[in-house]
């Protein structure tokens, strides 16, 4: 039987300086894997993987194709090998098609779908080679369903989901595997108290507080989604636990999304 260890695996995250993909990177470390933390902001990727037991940073910004191809290099020549590639780096715009200027739209999209893309096709081609590996993709609900006023963001995640499902048929064969996270709601995560909070209350003519209480109220299981549920359902994807799994979208949302 197949065993959730990943001991000595060699995991590359972007977007990971703070937030969710800090949390994912202490996951895998705290599990045993080598960590590559990549961010557009290096000082922050520094401080996060300065923090793990075997790690590196490295400044990497992913609609710069050539930055992301130096940084699978880097990886190679200091590791030997990529086991799991993880997907994150993102943003959110939210607004009406009136209010989010096409420049907001180019932006999201440019980020979190184009993204994606560069990141895979730089690090695939080792993983290829090596007939093995893990990719997971950090998407979202929104990207199984529209989301009010934030077209933008829910544009760029079905791509996610759709360019996940390619690749996953693009690699079956060679033994690398392709899947997504689906996150419900971070209620309580920086990104949402920071910014979201006050992005959805604006938008929506509703105070933060009224924004909290909705999309709790969305949920079945009544509450927020968490940093540890989606590490759960990455170290799950990146095991060989899920060995029989690829292309697919994998939902976290309490009961939000079925």
């Amino acid at each position: 039987m197949s065993s959730i260890n990943l001991q000595g695996k060699v995991a590359v995250v972007t977007g990971a300086s703070q937030g969710l993909g800090e949390a994912l990177a202490m996951r895998l470390d705290k599990e045993g894997c080598k960590v590559v933390v990549c961010d557009i902001n290096y000082d922050g990727a520094q401080a996060v993987a300065s923090k793990l037991n075997d790690a590196i940073a490295l400044a990497v910004d992913v609609t710069k194709f050539d930055q992301l191809q130096d940084a699978a290099k880097t990886v190679i020549e200091k590791y030997g090998k990529v086991d799991i590639l993880i997907c994150n780096a993102a943003i959110v715009k939210s607004g009406d098609i009136f209010n989010l200027t096409p420049e907001a739209f180019s932006l999201v999209t440019n980020i979190n779908l184009n993204g994606y893309f560069n990141t895979v096709k730089a690090f695939a081609p080792y993983m290829l080679e090596a007939k093995s590996g893990s990719i997971i993709q950090i998407n979202s609900k929104s990207g199984r369903k529209g989301s009010f006023k934030n077209g933008a963001y829910a544009a760029s995640k079905f791509g996610g989901v759709g360019l996940t499902q390619s690749l996953a048929l693009e690699f079956a064969e060679a033994g690398v595997r392709v899947n997504c996270i689906c996150p419900g709601n971070l209620l309580n995560s920086p990104l949402w108290v920071n910014s979201l909070f006050k992005q959805y209350a604006a938008n929506q003519g509703i105070t933060e507080e009224e924004v909290r209480a909705k999309y709790i109220n969305q949920v079945p299981m009544k509450r927020s989604c968490e940093y540890i549920d989606i590490e759960n359902a990455m170290v799950f994807l990146a095991s060989d636990y899920s060995n029989y799994m690829t292309g697919q979208a994998i939902n976290v949302t309490g009961g939000q999304q079925m």
